[in-house]
């Protein structure tokens, strides 16, 4: 546990006197561990002023209240009794979701001196303009995005093609599962009949890397058709049986 600065609060309050708009403080002292979590876990902040809240046992805290809605969270630095931190606490409400601070840099808190005039001017040049700017970005996504962006589910096809991947390598369909506005391009693309088989199939002298590039032009060409392309793997055979049974069904004869 850190030793509590006792200048915290006389800080907090000029140096929200100091910044531009009008800001109060509000001065917390905690009276166990976990009374610190409910602000530290508002924090906006991935960087040291993170760190040292999940490491240290912080005994009080200031949160300054300011214009547009921002706070701030001001404690000690641990170890650094010259200095301060100082952090912008994270927008919440009814209208804020976890899907509006996707893509938002982080405004990252900075350390500040314990002269409050010099605190203010570091705050105001370096962390309030990240501050504001993500706070818009948050506030603007709430008001246009207000659900997830949740991913549609495809949309149902009449015709399928099924590409299989065989257990020797091979790689195609059946010629009579095979639409027939698909056989065409399938024959683009490489792919080659083989009537004793009865199927289409992709040639491995191509190589993997070959044989991918073609299986994905083929599903964006089938695709934009309105055709879905499925990729599975044929189930292994069961005809031979495993080495542990043919020993158990084959007699042991002893020879003299």
């Amino acid at each position: 546990m850190t030793s509590p600065r006792t200048d915290l609060a006389a800080f907090s309050a000029f140096l929200a006197a100091r910044l531009p708009g009008t800001w109060t403080s509000q001065y917390q002292r905690h009276s166990q561990y976990a009374d610190q979590f409910p602000r530290t876990e508002q924090l906006w902040d991935t960087g040291h002023v993170d760190y040292l809240v999940s490491q240290y046992v912080l005994t009080h805290n200031a949160v300054l209240h300011g214009p547009d809605d921002q706070h701030l969270y001001v404690t000690d630095r641990p170890r650094y009794p010259h200095q301060f931190v100082v952090a912008a606490l994270a927008p919440h409400g009814a209208r804020i979701k976890t899907h509006h601070f996707a893509g938002v840099e982080e405004p990252n808190g900075i350390a500040v001196p314990k002269d409050p005039a010099r605190a203010a001017a570091r705050v105001a040049r370096r962390l309030l303009p990240r501050y504001e700017r993500a706070l818009q970005a948050v506030l603007y996504n709430a008001k246009h995005q207000p659900q997830p962006p949740h991913r549609p589910a495809p949309p149902q096809v009449e015709q399928v093609l099924t590409l299989t991947l065989y257990g020797d390598g091979a790689l195609g369909a059946p010629y009579e599962s095979v639409p027939v506005d698909a056989r065409m391009t399938l024959y683009a693309h490489g792919f080659q009949y083989h009537p004793h088989q009865a199927a289409f199939l992709l040639p491995a002298a191509y190589g993997d890397t070959g044989r991918a590039l073609r299986v994905h032009a083929v599903v964006q060409q089938l695709t934009a058709k309105g055709i879905g392309v499925n990729l599975r793997h044929c189930a292994p055979t069961t005809n031979a049986l495993p080495p542990t049974a043919a020993k158990a069904a084959s007699p042991i004869r002893r020879t003299r």
